[in-house]
């Protein structure tokens, strides 16, 4: 018997594809149904009210199972929820899982697999698994870095932000220029008596339609070389929507892919607009008073601190977990390299994946399982490899940032083929 631990969008990959493999599994899921964070009903969610999906839908979605020709382009987060409910229920999946249920302890076994202890209604219970999948989720811990110094209004972190409506008639910093920090720039400009935005670093910003059609399902079918194809796209980008600094933004100091794009042209248009002021990063606060590294001051009621998240996996020691700096140290962000009875699910990020990357990745999960208990060479060879490659950087060649953020980064069109190429062979016959 399996646990797969979440019922987010990775869970339910998981769970489907055991379903397939015929692998017997229990699931658990802290909210009382599937979606995670999508679902923005879920206390533990990190979901605001604005956000839709960063990628297109065609981009995203499942390939077993696409979405709806009516969903928009860019689905709205509650089109998200219901996509993963029909997920579900089309798929049978809720019957294998115990909702409501918080994971609190995950120890090995003293005769191989691990013990699993679940709280549901202040009772506790401790069942024994042959393997666990983890896959409850990189973006539920937020990173809380120190201010400066003392700031005597409100401080919230983008884990908590829910509505614009907590920016109204305040003067608002939001510190980071990510994907979310600045949906909620965007947000604040129509609540906010003002709004600046706090940037350490340059980012490339992409426009989510390019000749009305969305920028992610443009190009890819000729393959460039990787340098060749950073400066052409950085290029592109540059005619269509202009430098960062163009709108007070720093221009990045690094290649086009080699960080995590902002997918967000609102942005520089209300910055381009003076609805939000650019500002660099803080160098002290003092009550109302925010001090920046180029000298300038301005005073605020509320700083959002829209800093990410970091890994966190609080009922498991992370020695088990193969731990290293930022992140676990395994193959392909799966596989523990000495064990055979652990996998992390979805512990990867990459420009373009989508679910049905994310599919893969559980499809190959399933299949090893399965295939190493019937003594398949390909199992065995995998199991090999696992132990030799893990930490190995699958980044195509590209120099990506040495940021926690990114300690889990890869680059799609590597990983999928080094995906494809371990489950092809484990399909085979022997």
């Amino acid at each position: 018997m399996y646990a797969v631990i979440g019922a987010g969008p990775m869970g339910l990959a998981t769970a489907r594809n055991l379903q397939k493999q015929d692998l017997p599994f229990v699931g658990y899921e802290l909210h009382d149904d599937v979606g995670g964070l999508w679902d923005i009903d879920n206390p533990h969610s990190t979901m605001y009210e604005s956000a839709h999906l960063i990628s297109s839908k065609r981009m995203t979605e499942f390939r077993e199972f696409p979405m709806d020709d009516r969903v928009a382009t860019y689905p709205h987060h509650r089109e998200m929820k219901h996509y993963f409910h029909q997920y579900a229920e089309h798929f049978d999946l809720r019957r294998h899982y115990r909702f409501g249920t918080r994971v609190t302890a995950l120890s090995p076994a003293a005769d191989g697999g691990w013990d699993l202890t679940a709280e549901r209604d202040g009772v506790a219970d401790t069942r024994h698994f042959d393997a666990v999948l983890i896959a409850s989720g990189t973006l539920h811990t937020p990173n809380r870095p120190a201010l400066p110094g003392d700031f005597a209004g409100e401080v919230m972190h983008a884990s908590d932000y829910r509505h614009a409506d907590c920016f109204h008639d305040k003067r608002v910093l939001i510190i980071g220029c990510g994907n979310s920090a600045c949906d909620m720039a965007v947000d604040a400009v129509h609540q906010a008596a003002k709004v600046d935005l706090s940037v350490r670093r340059g980012y490339y910003f992409l426009p989510k339609f390019i000749g009305g059609r969305p920028a992610d399902a443009i190009g890819g079918k000729l393959k460039l070389p990787r340098r060749f194809k950073q400066w052409l796209d950085a290029r592109l980008i540059r005619l269509i929507v202009g430098r960062p600094s163009d709108y007070g933004l720093p221009d990045p100091d690094y290649r086009m892919y080699e960080s995590h794009p902002v997918v967000n042209s609102l942005v520089l248009h209300h910055l381009g607009h003076g609805d939000i002021t650019p500002r660099p990063d803080i160098r002290a606060v003092d009550g109302h008073t925010v001090t920046f590294s180029d000298g300038e001051r301005a005073d605020y009621d509320l700083i959002l601190m829209a800093t990410g998240y970091r890994l966190d996996y609080p009922y498991i020691d992370p020695a088990h977990l193969n731990w290293h700096g930022d992140a676990p140290r395994l193959y392909l962000n799966l596989f523990h390299p000495e064990r055979d009875d652990l996998f992390m699910m979805g512990m990867i990020e990459a420009t373009g994946l989508g679910w049905e990357g994310r599919n893969e990745q559980a499809e190959l999960a399933a299949l090893y399982l399965r295939r190493l208990a019937e003594g398949h060479p390909a199992a065995r060879e995998l199991q090999r490899l696992k132990r030799e490659r893990a930490g190995r950087s699958l980044d195509g060649g590209y120099d990506y940032l040495k940021l926690a953020r990114m300690a889990y980064y890869v680059h799609k069109d590597s990983y999928r083929a080094e995906v494809a190429r371990h489950a092809r062979a484990l399909r085979a016959e022997q």
